[in-house]
């Protein structure tokens, strides 16, 4: 029986990693110093896999931004425009190139967007999509799987197993840049490559290669899944002295079983913590010489694994197979969770003996395949926790359950239709056509943070740390007065991330001091932890909203975070419905909707940027999750009055097979992320005639470039083709809090001044 990981994360224990990177765009270290950071925390995570006894390690996992985007590098699909960034006078590296795509480029003379951006499947990890067009050519390009994997047998030996996005998946994950060709298509042109990698690897004394398939967990055409059949065996045929390993994840098989079973692969992984009932059908069909490794210690949550329910899984596949022909594994990559357990010194004892990070996570893949194997000295300790859990006050509210079993459907219908609040809302506040406002939050210097963490040190009083953030707040308000904005935010300088902040206060949660997971390139979340039953017990937000909505005649949004949004970016608990613990986030959320409208905000963002994340990944399942989810957000906004607006914003996320879900949400004003996609997004809410108010972000900020005013205009032209002018806002893509207080400034001018040139070029009929 062997033990095998499926990837590591990748930024370090102490973030070293974003640093690095951050030092590197700054110019403050060169690419040698960005490659010693690399070396070292890529030796140390093996020598950690080393160290707990894996029989199989991954290398290719780490990456600098993606390892989607490392896939796009390694197979020569780099975009024509970032060309001159190689070839210019700047004399640029392969990095540059690469960090270009992620980022964009705006010097040397060049101004290149980044390429787009969107989740990773139903993570909060984001990747970067490829582009494909139908005379696409592949050819190899980056020599950093066959380095890595050398450095890595240099350690490692035999264990070493190179990862590799598989080649099907790489093509679906992508996005066609011309009509009418399919990018499924450039499979023939893809899989030759596929082979000489492969090959390669091989020469290079690579025993095993796993390769990534997820989209094996999604609805397939028939198209598609003669792709996978094609794809693999061509590569069969055309390779051998190599054993591959077919990874899935995040879903079932279904009705792709057959398919996956019955590729020509020496083995097969399936996640059986997100599905465990697959089991019987994959055992039942399973060919005589496939090996099955089973996903049975979950990779994107921080419980600790229930030996007793894993063991009956890996038993009944021992049952089946025997030993030699089942692998034990995390259900995916250890990615999506936090490094190490042992960092952590302030979190409740009994419940930190309910958890566990990927170290941790490790030692139960170890630990599984030693009473596997007949030794049962681990077993006692962790029934223990799960008993624990099971019966802990700290976990069970009963006032919180019964609050949830009251809730009615007319706890989530607002007072009046859209219509009529639309009319009060033009009344109320009077905006002009196009309105400016942006998501939410402003630069978080290094002197914010710098607050922050002498507060937490207590080289600052409360009293002294909150003054300090009043002339931080009333700074920025003066600052968007005289910048023209029309809906001003009072910045967030007060919150340390828009999750983290209302867990705080929420009862329920509890908080890591290191447990960091990677969103997107160098940025890190360190999501709460849901462990009972939530509740509110004091407000939240007021005291800072209304200071800032005191300092200024103009109109001051409210900034609070939605049920799902909290739910998705947080670890949630495991032992009950996510449904359930949604709507206990929902009524505490509403009671701050509440307090802020009975404190004078007329205007509340209640953000729900994760509810297409949620989305389950199998069609069939999409009913039943969107009819909770926005219920839940329904339940949060509708206690206001019609003269209230409400707004809610989304990230990254494709809408168009959900948008009637979207418009049930019944927010008042939605934006959404369109700049990278240029307004495609905007089709789905055309084709729909979505009815209510929408603010399509003008401004990407993922990417350090400005955009011009001209561009900005250019895409509000487009949105007033596809939606009533009358009802659009112009707005960035998402907060602001991440970018640099120059860029932020200079792109915000130029969204303001395209503002004031929309409403001289196009035609509003209806704004009041």
């Amino acid at each position: 029986m062997l033990t095998q990981n499926l990837g590591y994360p990748r930024m370090g224990s102490r973030r070293q990693l974003k640093k690095a990177c951050e030092q590197y765009w700054a110019g403050k270290i060169g690419a040698d110093e960005l490659n010693q950071v690399a070396r070292t925390l890529k030796t140390e995570n093996w020598q950690t896999q080393l160290d707990a006894g894996l029989d199989l390690i991954p290398c290719n996992d780490f990456s600098f931004y993606d390892q989607v985007l490392d896939t796009s590098l390694l197979l020569g699909n780099v975009p024509q425009r970032y060309t001159p960034v190689l070839t210019g006078v700047a004399g640029n590296s392969e990095i540059d190139v690469y960090f270009a795509m992620a980022r964009g480029y705006q010097k040397d003379g060049l101004d290149i967007n980044a390429m787009e951006m969107t989740k990773w499947l139903d993570t909060n990890y984001h990747y970067i999509v490829p582009e494909f067009t139908a005379n696409q050519e592949f050819k190899l390009f980056s020599e950093k799987i066959f380095s890595e994997f050398t450095l890595a047998q240099q350690q490692l030996g035999k264990k070493a197993k190179p990862v590799l996005l598989g080649p099907v998946s790489y093509l679906l994950l992508g996005k066609e840049k011309e009509v009418d060709f399919d990018r499924i298509d450039l499979i023939k042109k893809l899989v030759p490559l596929y082979v000489e990698i492969i090959n390669r690897l091989k020469q290079q004394g690579a025993a095993w290669i796993q390769l990534d398939e997820p989209c094996l967990s999604l609805d397939l055409s028939n198209k598609e899944k003669e792709a996978f059949e094609y794809a693999y065996r061509s590569i069969a045929n055309r390779v051998s002295g190599i054993k591959i390993l077919l990874a899935t994840y995040f879903e079932a098989l279904l009705d792709n079983t057959a398919l996956a079973v019955n590729l020509p692969v020496a083995a097969l992984h399936i996640d059986l913590v997100r599905a465990p009932e697959q089991l019987d059908e994959v055992l039942a069909l399973l060919p005589n010489h496939l090996i099955l490794s089973l996903g049975v210690v979950d990779g994107r949550n921080v419980w600790k694994n229930n030996y007793e329910r894993s063991l009956q899984l890996i038993n009944k596949a021992v049952a089946q197979l025997g030993t030699n022909r089942v692998i034990i594994a995390p259900s995916c990559s250890l990615l999506h969770s936090p490094i190490n357990l042992d960092d952590e010194t302030a979190i409740d004892p009994e419940i930190k003996n309910w958890m566990a990070f990927a170290q941790q996570k490790l030692q139960e893949v170890a630990e599984l395949k030693q009473i596997a194997q007949g030794d049962d000295a681990p077993l006692a300790a962790n029934q223990a926790a799960m008993d624990s859990r099971r019966r802990s006050a700290k976990v069970h509210k009963p006032a919180v359950k019964e609050r949830v079993v009251a809730v009615t459907g007319a706890d989530a219908l607002r007072k009046s239709p859209f219509p009529v609040r639309q009319q009060l809302h033009r009344q109320r506040f009077n905006l002009p056509a196009f309105p400016t406002t942006t998501i939410g939050s402003f630069p978080q210097t290094d002197d914010i943070r710098r607050l922050r963490a002498r507060l937490k040190k207590g080289e600052l009083t409360i009293e002294q740390y909150e003054k300090a953030i009043e002339e931080a707040t009333i700074e920025v308000i003066r600052w968007q007065e005289e910048l023209g904005l029309d809906v001003l935010v009072h910045g967030e300088f007060e919150r340390n991330d828009m999750v983290e902040y209302f867990g705080e206060q929420l009862d329920g949660f509890l908080f890591t001091q290191n447990g960091w997971v990677q969103s997107y390139g160098s940025r890190c979340v360190k999501p709460p932890v849901i462990y009972g039953d939530v509740s509110r017990p004091q407000d939240m937000t007021v005291r800072w909203i209304t200071f800032a909505a005191a300092q200024t005649p103009k109109l001051m949004k409210g900034m609070l975070t939605g049920p799902v949004t909290v739910l998705q970016w947080s670890f949630v608990r495991d032992d009950q419905p996510r449904e359930a613990t949604t709507n206990q986030i929902a009524l505490a959320i509403r009671d701050e909707v509440l307090a802020l409208e009975k404190a004078g905000i007329g205007i509340i963002q209640i953000d729900e940027a994760a509810i297409r994340e949620g989305l389950p990944l199998r069609k069939a399942k999409h009913a039943h999750y969107l009819g909770w989810a926005v219920a839940a957000f329904r339940i949060t906004a509708s206690g206001v009055a019609d003269q209230t607006q409400i707004h809610t914003h989304m990230c990254y996320s494709e809408f168009n097979h959900i948008i009637e879900h979207i418009a049930a949400m019944d927010a008042d004003v939605i934006t959404i992320e369109t700049s990278r996609s240029q307004m495609e997004l905007l089709h789905a809410f055309a084709h729909f005639a979505y009815p209510n108010e929408i603010g399509p972000g003008v401004y990407d900020i993922h990417s350090p470039r400005v955009p011009t005013t001209h561009e900005m205009v250019a895409l509000l032209t487009k949105a007033a083709t596809l939606l009533p002018a009358e009802n659009l806002w112009v707005n960035p893509d998402c907060g602001l809090k991440t970018r640099k207080w120059p860029e932020t400034k200079a792109a915000l001018q130029n969204m303001v001044t395209a503002a004031r040139e929309a409403r001289e070029k196009i035609s509003v009929e209806s704004v009041v």
